[in-house]
């Protein structure tokens, strides 16, 4: 007597290919394939994307004079814009240099005397 055969374990043996037994076949594999892109453009590359456009339109629409809040947490006017660098005042007389990408959010006017 086997001892396997005490616990209930059985004895597998293998069957003949892919499509043996309704296993499934090619088209199961290129379903998930399918599942599996759609999936991935629809809840990472779209959404992605348009947050880059939108990033995109804000830093093509800034503009001297507008108060904006950079990645870093500083809070500053606009006092001049380049092509890759804004010279941001976040105090009377104390300007900084920032790069365009750094800039995360457009304020409203007078945000930096609520502040």
């Amino acid at each position: 007597m086997n001892i396997l055969n005490l616990f209930g374990i059985t004895n597998a043996y293998a069957t003949g290919g892919l499509t043996h037994g309704g296993q499934g076949g090619f088209g199961s594999i290129f379903l998930m394939f399918g599942l599996l892109i759609f999936f991935m453009y629809f809840f990472i590359i779209r959404p992605q994307s348009k947050r880059a456009k939108e990033q995109r339109a804000l830093l093509g629409s800034l503009k001297k004079g507008d108060e904006v809040l950079t990645t870093g947490g500083l809070l500053g006017k606009i006092e001049k814009i380049s092509d890759h660098f804004i010279v941001l005042t976040i105090a009377d007389s104390v300007n900084i240099t920032v790069q365009k990408p750094a800039v995360s959010t457009v304020l409203p006017k007078g945000t930096m005397k609520s502040v």
